[in-house]
């Protein structure tokens, strides 16, 4: 399903409110209650039941390399960094998979999302010697939230450069324990994952508009306990791996992935419970020590 691109012309829009206005200033009233509502409906409501404790947030607000635009998909949303042309950040809900749910044929291209500004595409990537590494996957994202949902995950703004041995042997590992063992382990379980820049910037040499990362993290977070303090398990696994690691080797707290991303998670939590469950490492609890080795589904 190809997406048709977004030919608004902001200008032209500005001059027709502007006559609606003069002759029908009921109308034009009407119509801004009308975008209130609709930008309220997607702050307060459509945009929160896709976040654990709020989106994540710049630590320094004057660091343009951490701003970014948030963009709400089909069963994902995201932070948009035109600038590096990465999402920052992109989480998703993962619960266990329904039983017997047909696979969905794989789109053959990667679409330009309307929103973006820097307007990157499929051909962006070609011979580039990286791979279009999704961030929310196609595989779990496909099957929990339907054909619009993989679509959507195959929008341009929901890519990361990866190399071919980080995309398809660790990070292709990582996505399988995610949705077929800790989606089962706790019955629901928010993701979130994205980019490690380390300050040396490098684009690639197909398309200067994408700046390529170094490594790449993601976050789990589950509340096995209503009562009790959520529990989360953090990954920081570089493009320079060989594909056979184990998960294990890549474990760290979130504390250690907002230094270096510069992005403060769950800034919606109470500090007391989001101090403990920032600074906790404890893969056993997520059953990583018997997973850490299981090989690639490809």
């Amino acid at each position: 399903m190809r997406r048709k691109p977004h030919t608004s012309n902001w200008l032209i829009l500005l001059t027709s409110l502007f006559r609606i206005g003069r002759k029908h200033p009921a109308l034009l009233l009407l119509i801004i209650a009308l975008g209130a509502g609709g930008y309220a409906y997607e702050v307060k409501i459509a945009r929160p039941a896709l976040l654990f404790q709020g989106a994540p947030r710049a630590h320094d607000a004057a660091n343009y390399e951490t701003w970014f635009r948030i963009l709400r998909n089909d069963g994902f949303i995201l932070g948009y960094s035109d600038l590096r042309g990465n999402p920052l950040w992109v989480e998703y809900v993962l619960t266990p998979l329904p039983e017997n749910e047909p696979s969905l044929k794989r789109p053959n291209r990667f679409e330009t999302d309307w929103r973006s500004i820097n307007r990157v595409s499929h051909d962006s990537y070609q011979q580039s010697g990286y791979d279009r590494g999704h961030m929310a996957p196609n595989y779990a994202i496909s099957r929990l939230y339907g054909k619009e949902g993989q679509v959507d995950s195959f929008l341009m703004t929901n890519i990361s450069p990866q190399k071919s041995k980080l995309n398809q042997r660790v990070w292709q590992r990582l996505e399988e324990v995610e949705i077929q063992h800790f989606a089962k382990r706790f019955g629901k379980v928010w993701v979130i994952t994205g980019p490690v820049f380390n300050g040396t910037i490098e684009r690639l040499k197909s398309d200067w508009t994408v700046e390529i990362p170094d490594a790449f993290y993601k976050i789990y977070i589950a509340k096995p306990n209503p009562n009790a303090h959520p529990i989360a398990l953090g990954f920081v696994i570089p493009q320079t791996v060989k594909g056979k690691e184990p998960l294990m080797q890549f474990v760290t707290s979130v504390d250690h992935i907002e230094a270096q991303t510069g992005l403060d998670f769950f800034p919606e939590l109470d500090d007391k419970a989001e101090d403990a469950v920032e600074a906790s490492v404890d893969p056993s609890i997520w059953n990583l020590p018997a997973l850490s080795k299981l090989p690639p589904r490809y």
